[in-house]
This record gives structure tokens, sequence and C-alpha cells, in this order.
């Protein structure tokens, strides 16, 4: 938690203008009981009327200059704990956008989430209360104690009695408290994650009649984390009628010792009502700095959650002298295995072939084959475990990502759009982009046809993810995008899935025509889509038991040929 105070750099001046303001509102505030002292013990005693008003009118002053001390105190918190926390969700975003697939894929999408928003927001509260708070509440203490014993020192014994028995239970309950805190905002993150999770995969469970399974499951993780609060809540509440308890006692013995010191004349009534003042605000500091120091032990947490995603490494790093500008269209892969964090066994095993600039490569092959794993070395979204991947003629670890990554163009599996318009969306693969690029892309695309029926063409509104498209569209458009960039390397991850064989086909012989030189891979678990390739790569179970064209592959790979046969078959007989 300690290494996010960096972020607080540039906020230094707020930093001391904020807690400096407090506790000139502290001093203001000890002053009071003093002056009802006075006004008892002169004005009232004295029926001096003018004496009243005029004390009347210093109390109105000072609770002007404490209401302004306030609202700079906040105002110069606020500033610094929202500087701060903004800081630290820029940094955080930018961390994790240098992760590797990796990383994202063992921390997962929910933590991080999670690290992002509630975390952040509770360590920019804990921010906020420390420079407000923190130190106001130890100062009224021993600030009311001192001036308690300038008022009258024997009777001001009851507070040295008393402080400490209210700190042991004060916090007593605290230090019982916090451990319940840390394992509820645990449970609230687990049902952060389990909803996300069912929000996200809403149609899967309606398709498979799972909602009760499912209501079931998020109860439950509900409940636990409802009996947690309202354990610790239980807890939480004993200390007001606790504290109360033992205050109102004190006031009692203060009270009757006062009246005695009274009776004798050794203190006055006034001095009484100050210490009785003074009394209560021990008190009510004393909460509130349990409260505080509650609230900023959860912070605390979030931040020690934050600093964890922070000293995640990725496992790719950039060399010294790194490629930046190198001819990317030629690949070779030698003896390439990898296998994921975590994993017992190799994803891919073995994997040997090149490719020369202009060929389009199909891959094929069953579901959990690692054609996806295949391509996403290219762009080095993953390293080899073992072997070598060669772009250019240079080891893919000596280049630099994103040099490589500008050489590319990825069309992934899930369509991914972006909420904004058609054009906004496009030029994702390139900002330079004219209309007239952007037209071109989409005719290619096979796309075309969806711009041109929409009222605003290219100034169309898409919704987040592609959510007013259909399946079809959202991959051509997606394909328009990588096409747009004009790529060396176009990798089309299964991007045709959602495509009718009629548009497959065009599409495929549109990129075939347009792509001169640009060496193309075309995942796909149907033969027609890489048929026509001039290499043909089929995996099964991670290793590659044919590679060929589509003729040596039919004579040779009895896995290539039953696919092609089951499936043309099928066709045949429509």
């Amino acid at each position: 938690m300690f290494k996010l105070l960096r972020f607080m750099k540039g906020y230094r001046k707020e930093s001391i203008l904020g807690p400096f303001f407090k506790m000139l509102e502290v001093v203001f505030e000890l002053m009071v009981p003093l002056i009802v002292a006075n006004i008892v013990d002169i004005g009232i005693k004295g029926d001096n009327t003018a004496y009243i008003f005029k004390m009347s009118l210093l109390l109105v002053l000072f609770g002007l200059i404490g209401l302004s001390s306030t609202l700079a105190a906040q105002y110069f918190a606020a500033k610094a704990a929202v500087g701060f926390a903004s800081k630290v969700r820029f940094a955080l975003f930018e961390h994790i956008g240098r992760l590797s697939y990796t990383e994202l894929d063992t921390v997962g999408t929910s933590t991080l989430i999670t690290r992002m928003t509630s975390d952040i927001n509770q360590v920019q509260q804990g921010v906020n209360l420390t420079l407000r708070l923190f130190l106001r509440s130890p100062f009224i203490v021993f600030g009311a104690l001192i001036m308690a014993f300038t008022v009258d020192a024997k009777a001001a014994l009851w507070f040295v009695v008393v402080i400490p028995i209210l700190s042991v239970v004060v916090f007593g309950i605290m230090l019982i408290s916090i451990p319940l805190y840390k394992k509820v905002q645990s449970g609230l993150d687990r049902v952060v994650g389990l909803t996300r999770s069912e929000l996200s995969g809403a149609r899967v469970v309606r398709a498979f009649c799972t909602e009760n399974r499912e209501v079931g499951e998020f109860e439950e993780r509900n409940n636990t984390l409802t009996e947690t609060q309202k354990f610790v809540g239980r807890i939480s509440a004993l200390m007001n009628p606790l504290t109360y308890v033992i205050i109102n006692l004190a006031v009692i013995a203060l009270i009757y010792t006062g009246a005695i010191r009274v009776e004798t004349g050794i203190i006055t009534q006034g001095a009484v009502i100050a210490l009785y003042n003074y009394m209560s605000q021990i008190l009510v500091e004393l909460i509130k700095l349990a409260n505080l120091i509650i609230n900023i032990t959860k912070s605390v947490a979030s931040g020690n959650r934050i600093q964890s995603v922070f000293e995640i490494e990725s496992d790719q790093t950039e060399r010294e002298n790194a490629i930046v500008s190198a001819d990317a269209g030629t690949i070779e892969f030698k003896n390439v295995s990898l296998k994921y964090k975590g994993a017992a066994e190799n994803s891919l095993q073995n994997i040997t072939f090149s490719v020369k600039k202009g060929e389009t490569v199909g891959i094929i092959g069953g579901t959990g084959s690692g054609k996806s794993t295949l391509v996403n070395m290219i762009p080095r979204f993953y390293d080899s475990s073992e072997g070598e991947l060669l772009i250019g003629g240079v080891d893919v670890k000596e280049w630099d990502t994103e040099a490589l990554r500008e050489k590319i163009a990825v069309v992934p599996q899930k369509a991914v759009l972006f909420k904004g318009t058609i054009r906004e969306n496009i030029l994702w693969g390139n900002e330079n982009a004219t209309d007239d690029d952007i037209y071109s892309a989409l005719k290619t695309a096979q796309a075309l046809d969806i711009v041109m029926k929409k009222d605003n063409k290219l100034d169309h509104l898409i919704e987040q993810s592609g959510r007013n498209l259909s399946g079809g569209q959202r991959q051509r458009l997606t394909i328009a995008r990588a096409l747009v960039k004009k790529p060396q390397i176009l990798i089309l991850d299964d991007s045709s899935s959602a495509l009718d064989y009629a548009t497959d086909s065009a599409l495929r012989k549109a990129i075939a025509e347009s792509t001169d030189g640009m060496t193309v891979f075309i995942v796909s678990q149907r033969a027609s889509s890489v048929m026509n390739a001039d290499k043909i790569i089929v995996l099964d179970d991670g290793e590659a038991v044919g590679i060929g064209t589509h003729d040596e592959l039919l004579a040779t790979c009895d896995i290539y040929s039953e696919i092609y046969h089951s499936q043309f078959k099928k066709v045949v007989e429509k």
C-alpha cells in the first residue's frame, strides 16, 4: 500500500494544507468550552448582558472560522485524493495493458475490474479521510486533556482514568473488526466476480435452463457475505453503548467531583461545564478515530491488492536494441512447443513449418487442437516454451513488440466492436485511413452492404460489443478493421464462422485478390475455407499431423480427409 504513495507526488501542497486547516478548526473548537465557561461565570452569574452578547458573537466568529477551515481542508483533501486515485487508475490501466495474455489469464478479468473500480475508490476514500481526520481526533483527545488540566487538575484526573478505558474498548473492538472487514471485502470480490460471470453468460444460462441453479449459487455466496457483515456489524454495534456507558459514568463522577469543588469555592460552575464539554469531545473523537482506522484498514487492504497487480511483471521482456524495422512477411516455426502457465501438458508440441511472403496458410483441426494458440504466438501474445519462432528471419523475442504488432492485423474468434460509429471502429485499424480506404476495406470484407443500408452510413452508431448487429455483421466489420491497416501479416482466427458458405467464399476470393504480397493465415474448422490455401496445416491435440496442399493432404492425411469428406458429403446431400 505504501508503495502507492508515489502517486501523491504533485499533491504535496494539498497534503499539507488539508491537515493544517483541520488543525486550525480544532484549535477554535477547543476554545469553545472556555468561552462557554466565561459566559456562565461572568455573563450569567454577573447578569452582564453585554458580555454575554460579546462572547456569543465571538462563538459565532469562531464557528465561521471553523467552518471556513473545514471547507478548505475538505477541498484540499478531496483534490489530493481524487488526483491520487486518477493517477493510480491510469497507471494501473497502463500496466495491465502491458501484461501478456499469460498474466491476464492467470489474474482473471473480474479481479482486474475489481482492482480498477471498487479497490481504487476505497483507497481514494482512505486518502481523503486520512488527510482530513487522522490528525484531528488525536489532537482533540490530547488537546481536551491538556485544556481540562488547565481548568482544574484534580477533576481532570477523571480524564486520565477514562481515556485509557475508552481506548481499550474502542480499539479492542476495532482490532476484532479489522480482520472481519477484510473477510467481508474478499466475500464482496467473490460476489462481484460471480455477478459479472452470470451477466456476461446470461444467454448461455437461459439456453440451458440453469437459472435456478445459478440463482441458488449466487444466493449462497450472497448469504455468506451477508452473515459475515451481520456478525461484524454486531461487534461494531457494541461500540456506542459501551462507550456511552463509560462516558456517562465518567460524567457522573466528574459532575460529582466538580459539585463538591464548586461548593467549596475551588472552581466555578462554568469550569464544570467546560470539563463536561471536553469529556464529550473526547468520547466523540475516540469513536470517530476507531471508525476512521477501520476505513483506513479497508483502504490499506485494497491498496495492497492494487499493488499486487503492479508487482506482476510480464514474462515478455523487451530486449535492448530490439528490432523495429524489418520485413515481417516470412514466418518460420522451429520445433515450437507451448505450455500454458499452470498446465500439466503442452498445448502445442514440436510445430515446424515455414511460410514465404505472400503465401496463404490454412490451419484446420478439431476444437481444442491448438489452432488459435498457434496463431496467437505470431503477434507474441504468448511466448513459446521450447523452440524458435522466426518472423522476417528474426526471433520473435528479438522484435520490439509494438513494432511487430504494427505489421500484423488479427481478427480474433470473438468479434469485438466498441461503442461508437462504424467509422470510429474501422479507424482502430488505421487512424489515418480516409473514407475511401474504409470503403475499400468494407468492400473486400463483404461489409459494404451493411454500411450502405444504414441511414447514417459510416456514422451509424454501434452499441457496446456490437449488440445492435448480427454475428455475421460483426465479423465482417472486424475483418474490415484489420484490412484497413494494410498489414504485412493478416490473421483470420475462425473469423468467418458466422458467415454462410457463399459469403465466406466471396470473402476469401476478395481477400486473395486485394492482398497481394500479404501473408495470410486462415484458421477455420471448415475445409472449404482453407482448401485453396498455398499451405494447409492440420492440427490434432497440439501436434501438426499434416502439412501440405489440399490435394496432398487428401491423399496423405487421414484426419484432413475425414474432415473434408464429412463436410462435403453433407453439402452434396443437401
